[in-house]
């Protein structure tokens, strides 16, 4: 009974600082990124409703990037106390071997693994399909991008909008528009009142807002020549549709596309997305990698600070020891990316940033296992002779 006990007591442990840390770090990278997307969406004159929507479907991402980094400090931490309290210690001395110490790290690790392949394969995409279809509905959304009432608005480099008031009915009154995309020939479209309507001039059928300015007036000036052309006219249509810069919005991405397609059917998503499939693959196998380097993580901050002997300073050198190994695992990570996007036949490659981790564990847990006693007694009786 004794065995299983010491195993979930540490496991306990190891899954209570991990919730701390990942709740700390998912905090603060989410905070960071909330306040980028509040700019944004504010600018785009969105509500409150909208953004906390996004805020809730950026989460997953934020979770999948802090979930190794919680993994590893939980690790850390928990060992450093359980060294410091001399329970380690205790455990050794009734014959728990480093190997046998590791194992509650190991199920901790696979633990938190599965969480991740969850996240990775699954959450993370679905979360990013759905910012996907908001972002479309929100390109589309031309009133919300465009009609606000006394303030100047930037919808698309070099233009510039303004209404001084909008009736309940839909009415504008005193429109301007420069439009400035052009250096050479700007434009410039004052008008009394405008109208908003979908326009169903495209020949697919698919209905293209336009603004009809009403008695206003037309500014034309070519910078060649240096002359002004102004035009006074009744009721004018301009296309408001290119004012909507839906780039940043549409579009396939490798985040919303399937672990599994992507790794048996590469061609079908490059030609959906137009990304090479050595990215695709990439990406596929990335998500797997990034999940198993929660074991790596895990075992790491574990087996690292198992090494050394006791010491009043604390165990702080095995820290840096076990970031720096960390640290590798990750420059590893990013030397093997380059060779399998420009050649999908390389993906082996990825897992070898997994398989170094794991090597580094399985040697640090034999030196920390590796008898030291007898040594020691051999050097007291020569210091005594």
């Amino acid at each position: 009974m004794c065995v299983p006990r010491f195993d979930r007591y540490l496991l306990s442990q190891l899954m209570t600082l991990f919730a701390f840390f990942a709740l700390v770090l998912v905090a603060i990278y989410w905070i960071n990124s909330a306040v980028r997307l509040f700019d944004q969406l504010i600018s785009d004159n969105q509500s409150s409703w909208v953004f906390l929507e996004y805020t809730a479907l950026t989460l997953p991402n934020v979770i999948r990037n802090t979930l190794p980094m919680s993994v590893f400090a939980a690790a850390v931490y928990v060992t450093n106390r359980l060294s410091g309290d001399s329970e380690l210690v205790v455990m050794q001395a009734t014959g728990f071997s480093p190997w046998r110490l590791a194992r509650p790290a190991l199920i901790f690790g696979l633990i938190t693994t599965m969480m991740m392949m969850v996240m990775t394969n699954y959450l993370v995409p679905a979360s990013q399909q759905q910012i996907q279809r908001r972002n479309h509905e929100i390109a589309q959304n031309v009133t919300a991008r465009l009609l606000s009432e006394g303030s100047f608005l930037h919808p698309s480099a070099g233009v510039t909008f303004y209404i001084r008031a909008i009736d309940e009915d839909g009415t504008l009154h005193d429109v301007f528009l420069s439009d400035r995309r052009t250096p050479l020939e700007p434009q410039t479209y004052t008008a009394a009142r405008a109208y908003i309507i979908n326009a169903n001039d495209d020949p697919d059928g698919v209905p293209e807002p336009k603004m009809v300015m009403v008695d206003g007036l037309a500014q034309d000036f070519h910078s060649e020549t240096g002359k002004l052309f102004t035009t006074h006219f009744q009721d004018f249509s301009y296309d408001i549709g290119g004012l909507v810069n839906a780039s940043d919005y549409l579009g396939v991405s490798l985040r919303t596309a399937p672990t599994w397609q992507m790794m048996t059917q590469p061609e079908a998503i490059s030609k959906v997305t137009g990304d090479q499939i050595g990215r695709i693959v990439q990406e596929a196998h990335g998500r797997v990698t990034q999940s198993l380097l929660c074991i790596v993580a895990a075992l790491i901050g574990f087996s690292a600070l198992q090494i050394g002997g006791f010491s009043r300073f604390g165990v702080w050198k095995q820290i840096i020891f076990a970031i720096l190994l960390l640290v590798i695992v990750k420059f590893a990570e990013g030397v093997v990316t380059g060779p399998v996007r420009k050649n999908a036949v390389l993906w082996p490659l990825l897992y070898l940033p997994v398989v170094l981790g794991l090597v580094m564990s399985v040697l640090l847990l034999w030196w920390a296992a590796r008898p030291r006693r007898p040594r020691r007694r051999a050097r007291m009786a020569e210091v005594a002779a």
